[in-house]
């Protein structure tokens, strides 16, 4: 790999680094917003911009590229498609919509409240990746528009992910970085992720809960539905199950055990591919994994691999770590005024750039200033910059990677998120959450 010196020099026509990567960087998210042209073909365009201007070579756009959740998603993605040919997904909906008598805002709650606990204990792209499913089966038998569901499945994962170590990547960098483990996570975060869940529900009852009516015909004949009728296969459905469990438990064990959740994830979706192949002959087993592949999100995927390429040329041209050193000169040294700054500015990066390579630069940042601080008191800042990440990902469909799996799943089902619609909505809502927090981290550490 070269150094940043020498390829700085290779940058084309002698240009400065710093400008060709945010100007690369600038109309890759321009056009994300036009939607005029799909999201995978404009990020994988600026991330080859990005090295054929020389600002990254090769090596450093490929060093770029988060693997860990790359493999994360592929993996869930096939465990998900092939589970849901057991006829779960419909038994759960159908199990959830009786639990609330059809009722369309009871339904929207219950959702929310099923994502934002599984993204606590799993994380919130795996959470998204079982509940998307659900919801969309269960608005199309009760004819309603899905997207304020989905809208608010967004919410509620990044939420829910905000409450626990494993619940959003950010989370486990900074329980790494910082040797922050489950339970301090859990006490310090937990109690503000459940005070936002329930206030954010407020102006979704507001806006959605009293437009949404369903027929009661439709809510009469989902109350019949058999939920056992939703099974059409058993055999897969123990199959599934038992690798969906040994994958979560791979999951909760992960730091235990010493593996990546990507390689946990892979490795349950090769199990449950042998199983679904086993005692079928060969042409058949290759139908069936090509089945299995092509309903991966690749287009999900492939946009992660350009924007995660992107990133990293800003990264190394040295923006972010400009912004990091301003926001430092900024407080003067104050722990209030920098944990605030650190909330506020990390809150509304992360809705703008993925937080994972935001927070694997602010990560050394903090690390210096605990000389300024002390030991004791940089914890108020880790809170800051993990609240700041976690929801401020609810800014924007690029914010989080739960955002986008939503979103690629909405679009495969033809009820597609449009990204300015959306961001007029989510990010004044993401701001209100970080206000909340700003009172949460004022009154508890500061």
């Amino acid at each position: 790999m070269h150094g940043a010196a020498s390829s700085a020099a290779e940058v084309i026509f002698g240009l400065s680094p710093l400008l060709v990567s945010l100007g690369v960087f600038v109309l890759t998210y321009a056009v994300i917003v036009t939607e005029k042209i799909n999201r995978a073909i404009v990020a994988l365009l600026g991330a080859g911009l990005m090295i054929m201007s020389g600002v990254l070579n090769q090596s450093e756009a490929f060093a770029g590229i988060d693997l860990n959740t790359i493999g994360l998603l592929t993996g869930m993605m096939v465990i998900v498609a092939i589970t849901s040919k057991s006829g779960v997904f419909q038994y759960v909906a159908v199990v959830a919509a009786k639990a609330v008598r059809a009722d369309p805002w009871g339904l929207l709650v219950m959702l929310a409240g099923v994502t934002a606990v599984f993204s606590a204990l799993l994380d919130n792209v795996t959470s998204v990746l079982l509940i998307v499913p659900v919801a969309l089966f269960i608005t199309e038998a009760l004819r309603l528009n899905p997207y304020p569901y989905l809208f608010t499945i967004i919410f509620a994962s990044n939420i829910g992910g905000t409450a626990t170590l494993i619940g959003d990547p950010p989370n486990i960098m900074i329980g790494s970085a910082a040797r922050l483990g489950f339970n301090d996570f859990l006490l310090n975060l937990a109690p503000l992720a459940l005070v936002v869940f329930a206030l954010t529900l407020i102006p979704f009852y507001l806006v959605w809960g009293r437009k949404l009516h369903a027929a009661p015909e439709d809510r009469d004949q989902v109350m019949a539905f058999d939920e056992r009728e939703a099974i059409t296969d058993v055999r897969l459905l123990k199959q599934s199950l038992t690798v969906i469990a040994l994958v979560l438990l791979g999951f909760v064990l992960s730091h235990q055990v010493g593996q990546e959740p990507a390689t946990i994830a892979m490795f349950g979706a090769a199990l449950l591919l042998l199983l679904r192949a086993f005692g079928k002959a060969g042409e058949e087993q290759t139908h069936e994994v090509h089945r299995s592949f092509a309903e991966v999100e690749w287009v999900t995927i492939f946009f992660f691999v350009g924007l995660f390429v992107v990133v990293a040329g800003v990264e190394k041209s040295g923006a972010l770590k400009i912004l990091a050193e301003w926001m430092i000169a900024l407080t003067g040294g104050d722990l209030g005024a920098t944990a605030m700054v650190v909330l506020w500015v990390s809150a509304v990066a992360s809705a703008l750039v993925d937080n994972i390579p935001f927070v694997a630069t602010m990560i050394p940042v903090i690390q210096n200033m605990a000389s300024t601080f002390g030991p004791e008191q940089i914890n108020a800042l880790w809170w800051s910059l993990a609240l700041g990440a976690c929801l401020g990902g609810n800014g924007s469909l690029v914010g989080a990677s739960a955002n986008l799996v939503v979103a690629s799943f909405a679009e495969r089902a033809g009820q597609p998120i449009r990204f300015l619609p959306f961001m007029l909505m989510a990010f004044p809502l993401m701001l209100a959450s970080i206000a909340v927090s700003s009172l949460y981290l004022w009154l508890r550490y500061l």
